[in-house]
């Protein structure tokens, strides 16, 4: 049986769900499906679940905490004050008040935020990325000559597929200079291009620190997607319910890969 546990559950304050998602459509709930899922399935497994939401002021984080001494922080926060990058100085409060919390530390949150200083942390760990250059705002945007095209333009710190479309994708220089504007203008942060590699989207979760256990390898499948269509994660892809249902794009455990591969990407999440 398990051990009945205090936990807070912390999220942006506009994600915090409804008690009961009775009579709401899957489009109302999609914002806030992750953070309702995770509080019904803890509170299922008896735990004393107190959800909070949190935007701009850690004044409230700290009063949950005098005030209901928990045993555990479920951390669900991806920003702060509006900062996608800012979400790590809230881990870092929990540390400085010793209260036990899920997910990455501090160090590993600010080091994931930056896509170009992690593919650098990743190669030196002997595991392949794509080759890849950094283009910074205010900045003219030249290419360097062994960066060949196709190149794929993104954000360097957002997540969650901001600001990546199929326009993402480009060809040569002028539509890199174009996409990397957008990425300046209307995102609002540096942008980083990587060589376009075409293959499967897969995803591999870890647990563990001293001791990591790999989860079973996940796909993002595009069941209805055209073949002259790049399959890449997109904002619409992830987040668009009615594109999701007429382009087939579903979720599974990976099956039928090559000999050896599930092999290889375990062993190497176990590198760092």
């Amino acid at each position: 049986m398990t051990k009945k546990r205090s936990i807070l559950v912390i999220m942006h304050k506009d994600l915090v769900p409804p008690a009961s998602t009775d009579g709401l459509t899957a489009e109302q709930i999609s914002p806030f499906k992750t953070e309702y899922d995770v509080i019904t399935a803890l509170r299922r497994l008896g735990h004393d679940v107190h959800p909070l939401g949190i935007s701009s002021n850690l004044g409230a984080l700290r009063q949950a905490i005098l005030e209901g001494e928990p045993h555990i922080v479920f951390n669900l926060l991806e920003e702060f004050d509006g900062e996608a990058v800012m979400d790590y100085s809230v881990v870092g409060y929990l540390e400085l008040l010793r209260v036990p919390y899920t997910g990455c530390c501090p160090r590993g949150m600010l080091l994931a935020r930056d896509k170009a200083l992690s593919k650098q942390i990743l190669a030196y760990h002997r595991i392949p990325v794509p080759d890849f250059a950094v283009f910074r705002r205010y900045r003219a945007v030249r290419r360097p000559r062994r960066l060949g095209f196709p190149l794929f333009v993104k954000s360097l710190n957002e997540e969650a597929s901001l600001g990546i479309a199929q326009a993402s994708i480009v060809e040569d220089d002028d539509k890199l200079k174009e996409r990397v504007s957008f990425i300046h203008d209307r995102v609002g942060t540096d942008a980083i291009a990587e060589q376009y590699i075409a293959g499967r989207e897969l995803y591999v979760g870890i647990l563990g620190n001293q001791q990591l256990k790999v989860l079973p390898i996940w796909e993002l499948l595009f069941t209805k997607m055209p073949d002259d269509v790049p399959h890449i994660a997109t904002a619409k892809v992830k987040w668009d319910l009615k594109y999701q249902k007429r382009r087939g794009i579903l979720t599974a455990q990976a099956k039928d890969l090559v000999n050896g591969t599930t092999e290889r990407i375990r062993n190497m999440c176990k590198r760092i």
